[in-house]
């Protein structure tokens, strides 16, 4: 019988060039990351990022194909931690509950996600920068639509409807999306941008989904 030690051991390992691939992506990352934070992104260059990695430009578009993608790297990563604990949800969960507890309860493991590219503290200053650059909201709010049609697909599948003809699994995330755009709109306005408050903000925003929808507010 194999132990674990012995199954991990088997397990395929990357090269020594794959590895240094890594690091050479995950450098240009937080190069580019530290330099939007610092300077903005229109103040920063795709030769300033290149630079601070002690590498060419054109060894940078090996690894992306424009400066945006670089500053969309780490929220990307978030994304596709909530797309996947989603698809994980108890089948036996309404939709919106599942969708609530997919990014509360991923929230933990999508910090840790984040923290092995770079510091929480930076990715979180760059969320703000892309707030604030309306080339970067408008790139981010471009994927906000594709991703809720993402889970919008995700949802017909687990509820065994035909996502082009019942309407609810889009009208459901979309309102969903909406919440999560006015957590982010807060927190980017707010006076504290630590994760907490970010986390804080969310939770209470998605809190308020249901009596927001179906409640009396003038009884409430």
């Amino acid at each position: 019988m194999k132990t674990v030690r012995t199954v991990v051991d088997a397990l395929p390992r990357p090269g020594l060039r794959e590895l240094r691939k890594q690091r050479t992506r995950d450098a240009l990352v937080r190069a580019a990351l530290e330099l939007f934070a610092a300077r903005g992104y229109e103040g920063t260059t795709v030769d300033d990022i290149a630079a601070a990695v002690d590498v060419s430009q054109r060894t940078f578009f090996r690894y992306f194909a424009s400066k945006e993608e670089v500053a969309f790297f780490v929220p990307r990563l978030a994304e596709s931690h909530v797309v996947d604990a989603v698809r994980e949800r108890p089948r036996d969960e309404a939709p919106l509950e599942a969708l609530r507890r997919a990014v509360l309860d991923s929230w933990d493991g999508i910090n840790e996600a984040v923290e092995q590219l770079v510091p929480l503290e930076l990715h979180m200053r760059v969320y703000r920068v892309i707030e604030s650059t309306p080339a970067l909201l408008a790139a981010h709010l471009r994927r906000a639509t594709e991703l809720e049609e993402e889970l919008a697909r995700i949802v017909a599948e687990r509820e065994g409807v035909d996502v082009d003809a019942d309407p609810r699994p889009r009208i459901l995330v979309a309102a969903f999306g909406g919440v999560v755009r006015v957590a982010e709109r807060r927190w980017s306005t707010g006076d504290d941008f630590s994760v907490a408050a970010m986390r804080e903000l969310m939770r209470s925003c998605l809190d308020h989904m249901g009596p927001a929808l179906a409640g009396n507010w003038r009884t409430g």
